[in-house]
């Protein structure tokens, strides 16, 4: 397996512990990523405090890139970064990314993974939809990016929030070609 270069984008929708254990599970893999980038936005920061007590900059293990770097390696798809991640990704940025506004490092790296036909995971995290949530959705995916929604599933039997979280960071990780610990329908 050829080792992966990684962008995983934290916005600011509510879920902050879905990036912080994708992260987890990402460095754990480490023997299978090149490198693994970071891009927060303002709000995913002050989310991410909020809901995790905790400042993100001082437990992301990987580079950390500012929201307004333009001059970051993945901003060029002649970087050749595989996957993009973005977890979880609020319905702004995904009406953003839907109508080619690249106004940020997170929706200019969006727009380069669409363009290069390179994999970009749409994490999203919000509830209900509205239609124009859907058919963003619906454009993303006609356009070629995968839908994950933060919707966790229950038959392995989560114990705790972590466990229950996992179910989705695991669905991640296969849908980004790399080995998780996910259990899978059937495993006993």
């Amino acid at each position: 397996m050829d080792k992966k270069k990684i962008v995983v984008a934290v916005t600011g929708a509510s879920g902050s512990i879905y990036a912080r254990l994708l992260l987890q599970e990402l460095q754990k893999k480490i023997e299978f990523i090149d490198c693994c980038a970071v891009v927060l936005s303002t709000n995913a920061i002050d989310v991410w405090t909020y809901e995790l007590e905790q400042n993100p900059k001082d437990v992301i293990p990987f580079q950390i890139y500012d929201i307004n770097d333009f001059m970051a390696p993945f901003a060029s798809g002649s970087s050749g970064y595989d996957v993009m991640v973005i977890c979880p990704c609020s319905m702004g940025t995904l009406g953003r990314i839907a109508s080619g506004i690249s106004d940020s490092l997170i929706t200019r790296c969006a727009d380069v993974q669409m363009k290069e036909r390179k994999k970009l995971v749409l994490v999203v995290r919000e509830t209900p939809y509205n239609l124009i949530h859907i058919k963003n959705m619906q454009m993303m995916t006609e356009a070629g990016a995968i839908i994950c929604p933060a919707t966790p599933s229950f038959y392995n039997k989560p114990q705790t929030i972590e466990d229950l979280v996992l179910t989705v960071v695991h669905r991640v990780m296969s849908l980004i070609d790399l080995p998780s610990d996910q259990k899978r329908w059937g495993d006993r």
